[in-house]
């Protein structure tokens, strides 16, 4: 029986799963490990953060995910693909480990973030 996303622990599961499926990927794989070149301790750190923050309010995140993304963007082109697979596989991902509310806010919470990060870092 699945539970609902409570605490750092279940985002830190969530954010491993979801980042090993990542590494691999086809669509997306490559912006990651190749272009980007992920300190992937150092990334999972900050995505912990950040998702920490989005679902329970923490504060603890401090970051620049638009530029980061601008700056991957002027690298290697991306595409609306790219923002919608990133997408697919973060639903996927928490809907295999999780459901409930904290799992359909996250899910949806990461739908907008992408939205935004696609209008702004392609435009």
């Amino acid at each position: 029986m699945k539970t609902d996303i409570r605490n750092k622990r279940d985002i830190e599961k969530l954010v491993n799963a979801f980042y090993e499926k990542v590494k691999t990927d086809e669509v997306i794989g490559y912006l990651f490990t190749d272009v980007a070149k992920v300190n992937w301790e150092f990334h999972l750190s900050k995505m912990y953060n950040f998702w920490k923050n989005i679902l329970f309010y923490t504060a603890n995140y401090n970051g620049s995910p638009m530029a980061v993304h601008k700056e991957l963007h002027q690298k290697s082109t991306m595409t609306q693909e790219h923002f919608q697979h990133w997408n697919i596989l973060f639903n996927e991902t928490v809907d295999k480990l999780f459901e409930g509310a904290k799992a359909d806010e996250i899910k949806n919470r990461a739908s907008n973030i992408a939205q935004v990060m696609m209008y702004k870092t392609l435009a």
